[in-house]
């Protein structure tokens, strides 16, 4: 799971582009409202959600105006109701208007994540099988996206294209064959995971003989896999992938394989609706 210590450098870059392409030089709006003006506001969430995102909340306000209170009264990972207000804000008006934006849409992005995530989790919570994100994140939000898909209880595949392998189709194909693609990646990179996808058993075979680490299932059917787990007989982790819907996933999840990853977790989120409101005084 990332830790908010690694992500740090990602939080503040995050951050430092949203502004920049929502502020720009200056926000004319905000500026209408005298200087002086002292305000407190309070964020609510308007539907049952799980909450992530709090550091890039946090750093919204610090770039903008680090005189800004932000006093937050839920964790990231948390279950929250329709109105529970997720956090308070005390500072200039102009700068909680001006960050207003740019924070809510994190937090209610990666809570969006986290919440279709945890709906997912849910789903298989009774199978021993870990459910796994993918690449297919919104550009720019990899790292956040990820660190929400783990608020809401799935793991992490590979984060990019650096930290393993992720042989498929087109690879085995420039390589010259399953064998070829996997020696050469233990001769370019030792002891990076090697994981490459099949699509029939005779290809599995291969794989499995070859000395893959993990074998992705492409496009099995649950009968298909479940031969696939005896044919393996613990030799390698495998993967189901492809088509898998929350129709279906609990079929997938009983059938013995180690992982399933699904892209929906990342690119088929919806953001949790979120209100910010400034307290009469």
């Amino acid at each position: 799971m990332l830790t908010l210590t690694e992500l740090k450098p990602v939080v503040e870059e995050n951050v430092r582009t949203a502004l920049l392409e929502d502020v720009g030089q200056g926000d004319i709006t905000a500026e209408l409202i005298p200087a002086s003006d002292h305000k407190r506001a309070r964020v609510i969430s308007r539907q049952a959600a799980v909450v992530c995102g709090r550091a890039w909340v946090d750093e919204v306000f610090r770039q903008v105006d680090p005189k800004v209170k932000v006093e937050w009264l839920v964790e990231d990972g948390e279950r929250v109701e329709r109105d529970q207000v997720l956090f308070r804000l005390e500072g200039s008006a102009r700068s909680l208007l001006t960050g207003e934006r740019a924070a809510l849409n994190f937090l209610q992005t990666l809570s969006g994540t986290a919440t279709l995530s945890y709906e997912y989790a849910q789903r298989v919570a009774d199978t021993p099988v870990t459910l796994l994100d993918t690449r297919k994140t919104i550009p720019g939000l990899r790292m956040g996206q990820k660190y929400a898909v783990s608020c809401g209880g799935c793991s992490n595949h590979r984060i990019g294209l650096y930290d393993a392998f992720l042989i498929k189709e087109n690879h085995i194909m420039a390589c010259g064959g399953i064998e070829q693609a996997i020696q050469t990646a233990r001769t370019n990179h030792p002891g990076k995971p090697v994981e490459i996808e099949v699509e029939t058993e005779e290809q599995l075979e291969r794989a499995l003989a070859a000395g893959a680490d993990i074998v992705m299932l492409d496009n099995f059917s649950p009968e298909r896999m479940i031969a696939a787990v005896a044919q393996t007989a613990g030799r390698a982790k495998l993967e189901a992938s492809g088509n898998i819907t929350d129709e279906t996933l609990l079929d997938y999840a009983s059938t013995g394989v180690d992982y399933i990853s699904i892209g929906a977790l990342t690119k088929h989120c919806r953001a949790v609706d979120l209100s910010m409101r400034i307290i009469e005084d």
